[in-house]
């Protein structure tokens, strides 16, 4: 089945109790048993509630995986992952990453015996050299957050050996633009927050994979610590996954159009889109991805004020975190996502006070451009400071 199709039907029957078209939402925490262990397959919500089934259902077909894990968050469902490593186990991590991602790593799971190596993997032979004889696990994001750096997903998971695992954050591409598992990953995340929910209305995550032990142990933990979603917040995410083809088509085409004006102006210093020729990597998004989705990040020419002054100008692009909904935010990483990172370790991997990043959303092209200007327009004067 088509994409869309899948979107809008897998998991998704008609309610053999009323034949309601819609999912319903289960809104219960526990379910009468006919007699001690005789149940339907369902005991307890923590455990399984048959709205987060549909929603596990939909989204692991999306991934073109065979089994799904819905959590309460996408830091939630990062946790259940690195839940298959043991104390003393190291992983390498790619080193422009969500900040909440190095926040988890570092200052929680260090503290249990973990080790971890942050590279930059776009560069293949230093991602070799970080290899050690405990290394388990290699934690790829592409496009990075938030410099959208690609790493090629087919040649890392052929440096992996036996008992090594390979997990992408497939958040900025979406499961529309990247298919993770198809290129040789075992596990694939999601901040289902972002372009899967892709209305700003509901927080949420989730691990797929076709790996059926790596699947058990990702839902054992998922129930042992309980990081789920509850079923009004499966269905919403649900509900936004339907449209999410349409909405990737239309976030990619803004974003080529916001990347190729920003580009043009002289008071941009720098522009960071896979979808630009300009980008050096431009060849292996091509070859990766089906698309090269709705975020774009760049520099200002000037003092590192300006894009401080910048985001106090914009209108349509509201200052805000997060990223994938409907409407366009404007974010300031160093400040905000990223906030948890170190100023000096930020600055070393490029993460500047100078640097703004864009969530294209679907509002009107022209309208998006005309509120990108006035803020530019305003603020061009500190270009020369």
């Amino acid at each position: 089945m088509d994409f869309s199709t899948r979107a809008i039907h897998v998991g998704q029957a008609a309610d053999p109790t009323t034949g309601a078209t819609i999912v319903p939402v289960y809104q219960t925490s526990t379910y009468t048993q006919t007699a001690v262990g005789e149940h339907k397959g369902f005991d307890y919500s923590r455990t399984v509630n048959p709205t987060r089934v549909a929603l596990e259902q939909q989204l692991a077909s999306l991934e073109e995986a065979e089994f799904g894990s819905a959590f309460s968050s996408g830091m939630a469902a990062t946790a259940a992952v690195l839940n298959l490593l043991s104390s003393g186990d190291h992983a390498i991590v790619t080193d422009d990453l969500y900040g909440g991602t190095y926040r988890l790593f570092t200052k929680v799971l260090t503290r249990y015996g973990l080790e971890f190596t942050y590279v930059d993997m776009s560069d293949l032979a230093a991602v070799r050299a970080a290899i050690k004889p405990n290394t388990k696990l290699f934690w790829i994001e592409t496009p990075t957050n938030p410099l959208l750096k690609l790493v090629d997903i087919a040649a890392i998971a052929k440096m992996k050996t036996a008992g090594q695992v390979v997990v992408v954050d497939n958040t900025f591409a979406s499961p529309y633009f990247q298919a993770p598992l198809a290129l040789g990953a075992d596990v694939v995340v999601h901040s289902t927050t972002k372009y899967i929910g892709g209305h700003s209305d509901v927080v949420g995550g989730a691990a797929l994979t076709s790996n059926k032990e790596l699947h058990e142990s990702i839902k054992f933990h998922q129930n042992a610590v309980g990081g789920v979603p509850g079923p009004m917040d499966a269905w919403l995410t649900m509900r936004g996954a339907k449209t999410l083809a349409i909405r990737m088509r239309e976030h990619e085409s803004n974003a080529k159009a916001v990347a190729a004006f920003l580009e043009g102006r002289d008071d941009v210093a720098r522009v960071f889109y896979p979808g630009l020729e300009s980008h050096p990597q431009h060849e292996l998004a091509k070859k990766q991805m089906r698309g090269f989705g709705g975020m774009v990040s760049f520099t200002l020419r000037g003092p590192e004020s300006r894009a401080l002054e910048f985001a106090k100008h914009t209108k349509l692009f509201s200052l805000a975190e997060s990223l994938g909904g409907v409407e366009s935010l404007l974010c300031h990483p160093a400040r905000m996502t990223h906030g948890s990172i170190p100023k000096e370790e930020r600055e070393r991997r490029g993460i500047t006070d100078g640097l703004l990043r864009l969530s294209v959303g679907i509002e009107g092209i022209e309208d998006l451009i005309g509120d990108l200007t006035h803020a530019l327009d305003t603020t061009v004067s500190l270009a020369k400071t």
